[in-house]
């Protein structure tokens, strides 16, 4: 125990292993507050908007499909990030100096639980669209135990992952394995962190490849045999318009910090990983700032609830402000495809839909 204790720097505040990777943290103290300030409004932006897309798939009988319900997980998992972006702007520049081992491990694990669940959620919700696709149908037949396991199992997988370097996978026993970025994180967890979610992301985007290639198909047969609504044959697109739009602006916005990450792991010593640190966590922000305008932008309805919702904040019951989102006929679907088509739409299209 005594050799442990000898080996081991537990007990050290985070200034001894910032000083062993050589990395300094230093703010000039506008700049710092500055950040703080700007950060600060685009957290509370971040908290409010997707706290109001949960809300809207709670109170909005349209959204309660599979789909929506991962998508609101979606947004759980951007009030996390939110949440973990405020601990992190408070606890930067000299003030994580003085952060201890747990504080950091805290710090840091609040940021990788919410990109896993994120991750995670976008790759169960590309695996639901292409069981709806490939079966030719608007939502899945996914039942609520079932997703409701499935979001289970997010969580589960993504607070295990953030809980991982505290668990072990760390240097706090061996100072040669520190990485530079994380200066506690061994440089072999961040290989293997940055690794597994680029290869999440190939897989993810290779999903939506094969269902574009298969509605492309699908209309391409149709056309031939039917000289039904055009509008109608781009429904299926419109199924994973909105999804694709979040997933590309997650990859845009995560790739270049998991690269670094990668770099940083690999030892690049010209790299000069340090430099931007800064930018690459701003974008990180940026994506969860961007999911809650993508629902509303993609998606009509969800913009009529959100409208509906802010107008009820303040009066009535939690039972009015539901009947109050659900009082607007739907008149034109959202990108996603819940809009009610005619009978010789059906018909001309075979598009199954399920009764809402």
């Amino acid at each position: 125990m005594a050799q442990q204790n000898v080996s081991c720097h537990y007990d050290e505040r985070m200034a001894f292993f910032y000083n062993n990777s050589g990395q300094e943290d230093k703010w000039d103290r506008t700049q710092l507050i500055l950040v703080q300030v700007v950060g600060s409004f685009f957290c509370c932006f971040i908290l409010v908007s997707n706290s109001m897309v949960i809300a809207a798939v709670i109170t909005n009988k349209r959204f309660h499909f599979p789909f929506y319900y991962l998508l609101s997980n979606l947004a759980a998992s951007d009030f996390l990030a939110g949440i973990a972006y405020v601990y992190l702007m408070f606890n930067t520049g000299e003030v994580s100096r003085t952060l201890t081992v747990t504080q950091y491990f805290i710090r840091q694990g609040l940021l990788d639980v919410s990109l896993s669940a994120s991750l995670a959620n976008l790759l169960v919700i590309a695996l639901e669209r292409y069981i709806s696709v490939m079966n030719w149908k608007v939502h899945s037949n996914l039942t609520k135990r079932r997703v409701t396991l499935l979001i289970s199992l997010v969580w589960g997988i993504s607070f295990f992952m953030g809980a991982v370097p505290s668990l072990g996978w760390n240097c706090i026993c061996n100072l040669k394995d520190c990485s530079k970025l994380a200066p506690i994180f061994s440089r072999s967890y961040l290989v293997f962190w940055s690794v597994s979610n680029l290869v999440v992301f190939l897989v993810m985007v290779g999903i939506y490849l094969r269902i574009y290639a298969y509605v492309r198909k699908k209309i391409t047969t149709m056309s031939r045999h039917t000289n039904g609504s055009i509008n109608r044959k781009k429904t299926p697109i419109k199924l994973i318009k909105t999804v694709m739009v979040v997933l590309g602006a997650f990859v845009i916005c995560w790739t270049p910090g998991l690269v670094v990450l990668l770099m940083d792991g690999l030892d690049c010593d010209s790299c000069n990983v340090m430099q931007s640190k800064r930018w690459l966590l701003l974008l990180a922000v940026a994506n969860s700032v961007m999911n809650p305008c993508i629902y509303s932008y993609k998606d009509e309805e969800m913009w009529t609830t959100f409208k509906n919702l802010l107008r009820c904040i303040g009066n009535g019951t939690r039972r009015q402000r539901s009947l109050q989102a659900n009082a607007r006929p739907l008149n034109s679907g959202p990108d996603t495809g819940t809009s009610q088509p005619s009978s010789e739409e059906i018909k001309t299209d075979g598009l199954e839909k399920p009764s809402t």
